[in-house]
């Protein structure tokens, strides 16, 4: 079986070596991905909740890429920089955001280097060729 990488321009480049999504059978599996706004390149400041929605949309752009959307991750594994101070909020925003039924989801403490979060997806392809 082989695997396609995913690449678009609406999500941020890989800043190592790196592909932004690859397919693997039914599955779509994200890079971890951050508050990095795609066309500046430049990471957004503000607070979890500024960060959790351009992360979100970046990794809605790589779902979009191919033809998938929020309701079709099935899978989300999510790094605070703080996990005791941000969680609440960070949660809040995902909440809002992601459709219910919610995927599976990890939440892990992590040491980011100037982002609050950043969150990798497995999504079910509606599609396998």
């Amino acid at each position: 079986m082989k695997s396609t990488v995913i690449h678009t321009p609406d999500a941020p480049a890989p800043g190592a070596a790196y592909s932004q999504a690859r397919i693997a059978g039914p599955f779509l599996l994200t890079s971890g991905c951050g508050p990095i706004d795609a066309k500046s390149g430049r990471i957004a400041g503000g607070t979890v909740t500024d960060q959790t929605r351009l992360t979100l949309a970046n990794l809605r752009a790589l779902l979009a890429a191919d033809g998938l959307d929020l309701a079709d991750v099935v899978k989300a594994t999510v790094y605070l920089q703080d996990l005791e101070r941000d969680y609440d909020e960070f949660n809040q925003a995902y909440a809002e955001l992601m459709p219910a039924p919610w995927p599976a989801r990890t939440t892990v403490g992590a040491d980011l280097t100037g982002i609050l979060v950043e969150i990798d997806f497995v999504a079910l392809r509606r599609t396998v060729a």
